[in-house]
């Protein structure tokens, strides 16, 4: 959090998992996913394709 605002700002929790959310709906349908680290934060991960049997 402190990387996402300058000093002086107060952005609450609640307000950083709203834009995560918003993100993760906008690419839901792509090959990446924001994953939830915990007690980390967020960290981008490719999807594997599933492969034909």
């Amino acid at each position: 959090m402190e990387r996402l605002c300058e000093w002086g700002e107060e952005v609450s929790n609640n307000a950083i998992e709203v834009y995560i959310h918003r993100l993760r709906k906008k690419i839901e349908r792509g090959p990446i996913r924001i994953a939830t680290v915990r007690g980390l934060g967020y960290c981008l991960e490719k999807i594997p394709s599933q492969a034909a049997p």
